[in-house]
């Protein structure tokens, strides 16, 4: 069995990750039942004995001692770590696995990456490694961090190029969460484009999570919560912005949008922790998805995002659950991925379903779904055996989708607009080694991103003409 470790970087990078936590132990707590410590916690948590006092672990198939999961903190305020440590996941870390500073970055992504990335460097490196060498066999680095800030984009993006220069050959997939253009970091679009560099250049996948759509989708669930129809009623403990039957009891302000992103998160890593007859290797996703290296976003969209209380209603046919995750509705980014073109698409499917009705959907579903001439067949799929917690079955998809290049080309708008009149720059010009050449660099790796994505798009509704028959002589 494979294990992975998950790097939770600044404050939106920690409180998805404590989300995540959160949620994985409700979800192991409803399958294991008989308190053994199995291969599926083994992928993300170690099993320390706490009457040894040398943190050894104890190896799987034994009763559950102590779990301790595979994760590095690491923030410039103290804030978010501190509250994790004083609340009911405290058990969960050690101090081994922390690091925090008291200043943090000022939502200045040169400091995060420059500043605190130099300083902090040495100490990063220890406990990565530290975390990497608990694993048997170490697959995948999941990176959560958001764009806007200066922790998250800055130092986020460093501790993604110290993953690469320490672990080449383990898998990074990102989750980064991107601001929303009414974002009340007046700097964010300097930190985005910044980072999306270092992402274009050091990440083998990113799922790009936007605010808004994360409101959107909270939005809409609260008001079918509060103004259903009768027989239209949610089951409270089934929507995916719930947090029912974990560890925190209090809801804080944003645990509906983080508790999405954690959702993402346990359904890209089901086929790692559970058995299932069609299962998805992680390092899968970046092979069969990513045909050219800098093209690497995948949009992510989840469904179904709750479940109907009145078991007299049917429940929604596993052909409606299909249809959802490619409609705009249900991604997680504003997009429209019927509209663009498609690189390749990935279908994790949990829960009771068959094989047949994978293959079934993809056929119904194609003919609608615009992919590249070179890649008709670009589909990858997985089958894990056990739902989320709440529900009979579910599905993510990861799209690579042109439908990302308008997300990025109003980053850039953004961008300009500040730039153009050098607001803010000597903010960033002031910190040791960033200098104007950072700034040029970073548009200029986005501009030439959007450009890719233009290409392909220019590409749609062409076909490749069919090589000719070969005639065979007489």
């Amino acid at each position: 069995m494979t294990q992975s470790v998950v790097v939770q970087v600044g404050q939106c990078g920690n409180q998805v990750g404590c989300r995540f936590w959160d949620l994985a132990l409700r979800e192991h707590s409803h399958v294991n039942k008989k308190g053994l410590y199995d291969e599926a916690l083994s992928s993300f948590f170690r099993n320390v004995d706490s009457r040894k006092g040398d943190g050894r672990t104890c190896g799987v198939g034994g009763r559950i001692q102590h779990l301790k999961a595979r994760a590095v903190l690491v923030d410039m305020e103290e804030g978010v770590v501190n509250e994790i440590l004083q609340g009911p996941l405290r058990e969960v870390f050690d101090s081994t696995q922390l690091l925090t500073d008291v200043s943090g970055s000022g939502n200045n992504w040169a400091v995060g990456h420059m500043t605190y990335g130099s300083a902090y460097r040495e100490q990063i490196v220890e406990k990565l490694r530290r975390a990497a060498e608990h694993c048997d066999c170490l697959q995948c680095f999941f990176l959560i961090h958001s764009m806007g800030g200066g922790t998250g984009s800055g130092l986020g993006t460093r501790v993604l190029s110290l993953l690469e220069e320490e672990f080449p050959e383990v898998c990074r997939i990102v989750t980064s969460i991107y601001p929303s253009a009414e974002d009340d970091v007046i700097t964010s679009p300097y930190n985005s484009v910044l980072a999306m560099r270092e992402l274009t250049e050091h990440a083998d996948c990113v799922l790009p999570v936007e605010n808004q759509s994360l409101v959107d989708i909270v939005s809409k669930i609260q008001h079918m919560s509060h103004g259903a129809k009768p027989g239209q009623v949610i089951r409270r403990d089934s929507a995916i912005i719930s947090g029912r039957g974990g560890l925190s009891a209090a809801e804080k302000p944003f645990d509906a949008m983080n508790n999405i992103v954690a959702n993402l998160l346990l359904s890209i890593t089901s086929s790692a922790r559970f058995e299932g007859s069609l299962n998805m290797d992680l390092n899968e996703i970046a092979m069969n998805l990513v045909p050219f290296p800098r093209l690497h976003y995948l949009v992510p969209s989840l469904t179904p995002l709750y479940t109907l209380a009145d078991v007299s209603v049917p429940t929604r046919r596993l052909d409606q659950m299909f249809s959802d995750a490619f409609s705009k509705d249900h991604q997680l980014i504003r997009a429209d991925p019927k509209r663009s073109l498609y690189l390749a698409c990935a279908l994790m499917v949990r829960g009771n379903v068959q094989v047949s009705d994978l293959r079934r959907n993809i056929e119904r579903l194609r003919p609608s779904l615009p992919f590249v001439s070179w890649n008709q067949e670009g589909w990858k799929t997985g089958l894990c055996s056990v739902p989320p917690v709440g529900h009979s079955h579910s599905l993510l998809a990861l799209a690579n989708n042109t439908c990302v290049k308008p997300t990025f080309v109003e980053l850039r708008e953004r961008f300009t607009k500040l730039y153009r009149k050098k607001a803010h720059l000597h903010h960033y010009l002031h910190v040791e080694g960033m200098e104007q050449s950072c700034f040029s660099e970073a548009i200029a790796s986005l501009g030439s991103l959007i450009e890719e994505y233009h290409h392909l798009d220019a590409t749609k509704g062409t076909l490749m003409p069919d090589a000719p028959r070969l005639s065979i002589s007489r």
